[in-house]
């Protein structure tokens, strides 16, 4: 029985993704974060406390879930839109090694544009690999988990992924989030801070929520969006055929 993962869908979604106009929009923004970290790196006094505040604000609250959203949302969005998902559906392939496959295409590529990104400028904000790098680079790995299986559950779920991603990452995690004391239990954002915070801890990171909340609750939120977007998937089943 194939596994969960499948080689001939993964090569052909990765294509797919990296060869969209779109792929050059989650490529700015990392560019974005390194030069920032150098032009602040080069014109503040070392003793300066921006490295926790503006590679976690700007790090989780922008770059993270803008490029997992556009990832996220582009490895099956795209063929569910034009229809092309019902050939991909008439192949022997279950519908959860379709959503395991994309997922994991769309995590490879979330960590390489924003984790590795934030690893880097976190060397290069703090001199070298110090706590606060490490757990900057290890709260956006974290991230990315969560945040893509979410942005690939939305593709599923609706075919205006982006527009809804948007809206919930500038009011739920934008807004809400950070005013409203207990909306964090529900945010990738303060997840992603709390693991950040649990291997360095900084004051600058504000993150609300602790290392065993972030990990719970990050792992739940992952689990609940895979499960209903093999569910939703199937719904798309071909008709006489086992989903």
């Amino acid at each position: 029985m194939p596994g969960p993962f499948n080689p001939t869908i993964a090569m052909i979604t990765l294509r797919a993704v990296i060869s969209r106009r779109r792929a050059l929009l989650f490529a700015i923004t990392p560019l974005i974060l390194i030069a920032l970290t150098i032009v602040l790196k080069a014109s503040r006094p070392p003793s300066a406390p921006w490295p926790g505040r503006i590679l976690g604000d700007f790090g989780f609250s922008v770059l993270l879930p803008l490029t997992a959203l556009i990832i996220g949302t582009g490895v099956l969005g795209a063929e569910i839109e034009d229809g092309s998902v019902i050939h991909l559906l008439a192949t022997p392939v279950r519908r959860s090694s379709v959503i395991t496959t994309k997922f994991v295409v769309a995590l490879a590529l979330t960590i390489v544009f924003t984790a590795v990104p934030e690893l880097i400028a976190g060397l290069i904000a703090t001199g070298g690999l110090t706590r606060l790098a490490v757990g900057l680079f290890a709260g956006a790995l974290a991230g990315s988990v969560i945040y893509t299986a979410v942005f690939v559950m939305a593709s599923v779920l609706t075919t205006r992924a982006i527009a809804v991603g948007l809206l919930y990452v500038l009011i739920w995690e934008g807004v809400l989030a950070n005013f409203v004391g207990g909306a964090r239990v529900l945010s990738v954002g303060h997840y992603s801070l709390g693991v950040a915070n649990a291997i360095a801890p900084n004051p600058d990171l504000n993150a609300g929520l602790t290392l065993a909340t972030s990990l719970f609750m990050g792992a739940i939120v992952t689990v609940a969006a895979l499960a209903l977007a093999v569910r939703r998937l199937s719904a798309f089943a071909i008709k006489g055929e086992s989903a």
